[in-house]
């Protein structure tokens, strides 16, 4: 009985010992097995804090668009975009955290037998559309790139896609996504974006549909015109809330701008006198909702890529950078200044200048301005639509610019797509023109060394792996 007893103890202790070894070996910090919810909510929080950061390893595009410059580190607000592998930061993170995720995501929903049929569509359309938002800004970063093989993991080398064709792909998987919506739920709890609200989906859908058809308009008319009456009644209306992240007061869940620079310390940013000096040239009322006061009590902006005095010029609002600011996806603004440039082209029926005062009025609401204030400003004939200056894409692409500030990329893509504003000239190093001002970013040096083939073959195809190299859609 003794000798069973012993063998009995001798096999636990075995069991045991074995059962620690294999805890040892498992990374309880990353598992092996995420659920669907959490990849969706993580992809989705990722490519929020791309977009909407202010860490220059990751995104400058602030200082592209000339929102912000910098004070004592002045290489970005001067494009170089090397020194830092801020291209290959973005393109890792947007491919490896956003897009691979996504992709494991869908499949683990498609492979899922007990989720109900209609909330496993609306969450394969959410999946789709985070997709298609988040193609669309790598597409529109660089021009063409790895899409068709990029998420094979047995291709270490994939081919570069055309953008052309790519975005004639995203607009078919954005219609798909928005004819398989239903009143059903998607992702619950775990939609940290709308919080399981496919309604609004649905809207943010048709939005992106607008501003992706707005963006071949010049190169593909035929199927802007269309994309645009599809989505039109679809999309955000005049009155509608913004798509937005929303953040919260405590970390981990903070307004990453709060991170970069008000939980650090820094002092890297301040106005730019590009954005600053339009906005009083028209009596912006907005620019004391963008911006603090400077050192004399007014609104001012540092020289655009020069060094400048933190202390001396405006900074962000606290309405950027408190721990709970929200990250704008896509704005009701965008949209009906979209409307307005489509009725111009003649895409949609309508007057423009309702549609542009639409867009004003939304956009100083959005950021607690009053009605009183906008009705104002719009009736400046500096602002007023039938005296402002310059044609419609002046007219537009001015008040658009203004109304995405805080959305860098997107005001940087308006100012390539519609030539207005006129930026300024970096003066930090001499020899700088306009036309050294940014129109894409360059391939990672990941790419020129690791898939080298592809790389001088995408090159060629653009016309030269270029900051000056225009994109298809960028054609004056």
């Amino acid at each position: 009985m003794k000798k069973f007893a012993f063998i009995f103890l001798l096999l636990l202790v075995s069991q045991s010992c074995s059962d620690d070894f294999d805890s040892l070996n498992k990374d309880s910090k990353n598992p092996t097995n995420v659920p669907a919810g959490f990849l969706f909510a993580a992809s989705a929080r990722q490519v929020s804090d791309l977009m909407h950061n202010s860490n220059v390893n990751f995104n400058i595009f602030r200082l592209l668009a000339q929102y912000w410059t910098e004070c004592t580190y002045i290489d970005e607000s001067n494009y170089d975009l090397t020194t830092r592998n801020i291209p290959q930061n973005y393109w890792n993170s947007m491919y490896a955290r956003v897009l691979k995720n996504l992709d494991d995501c869908k499949g683990k929903v498609n492979a899922d037998g007990l989720l109900d049929p209609a909330v496993k569509k609306n969450q394969i359309a959410c999946i789709e559309i985070l997709n298609v938002y988040t193609w669309s800004n790598l597409v529109n970063s660089f021009g063409n790139i790895p899409y068709s093989k990029a998420l094979n993991s047995d291709d270490l080398y994939p081919a570069y896609d055309d953008a052309k064709t790519i975005y004639a792909d995203l607009m078919k998987r954005l219609d798909a996504a928005i004819a398989s919506i239903s009143a059903s739920d998607g992702f619950g709890s775990s939609d940290v974006l709308l919080s399981g609200d496919m309604g609004r989906w649905s809207k943010f859908a048709n939005s992106l549909k607008m501003r992706l058809a707005i963006t071949l308009a010049d190169v593909d008319a035929t199927t802007a015109k269309a994309a645009i009456a599809a989505a039109n009644a679809g999309a955000l209306q005049f009155g509608d809330d913004d798509i937005d992240m929303h953040y919260e007061s405590a970390t981990p869940n903070t307004n990453p701008i709060w991170v970069d620079l008000v939980q650090s310390g820094r002092k890297d940013f301040v106005a730019a006198n590009t954005m600053v000096d339009l906005m009083n040239g028209l009596s912006d009322p907005r620019v004391f909702l963008y911006f603090t006061t400077d050192a004399a009590g007014g609104y001012s902006g540092g020289i655009y890529g020069s060094l400048n005095n933190y202390a001396t010029f405006s900074k962000p609002s606290t309405a950027i950078t408190a721990p709970d600011a929200s990250a704008t996806w896509i704005s009701t603004s965008e949209v009906e200044f979209i409307r307005a440039e489509a009725i111009e082209r003649g895409f949609l029926t309508g007057n423009a200048a309702d549609n542009y005062n639409n867009g004003i009025k939304s956009s100083v609401l959005a950021w607690g301005g009053t009605v009183a204030d906008a009705d104002k400003y719009i009736a400046d004939a500096k602002v007023a639509y039938a005296t402002a200056a310059g044609d419609y894409k002046q007219k537009i692409g001015t008040q658009k610019w203004i109304a995405l500030y805080n959305q860098g990329f997107i005001g940087w893509t308006e100012w390539r797509r519609l030539d207005y504003p006129v930026l300024n000239v970096p003066t930090g190093t001499p020899g700088t023109t306009y036309n050294d001002i940014p129109r894409r970013l360059t391939y990672p040096v990941q790419e020129q060394t690791i898939n080298a083939a592809n790389y001088g073959s995408a090159s060629s195809a653009i016309g030269g792996d270029k900051v000056q190299t225009k994109l298809f859609w960028d054609i004056h």
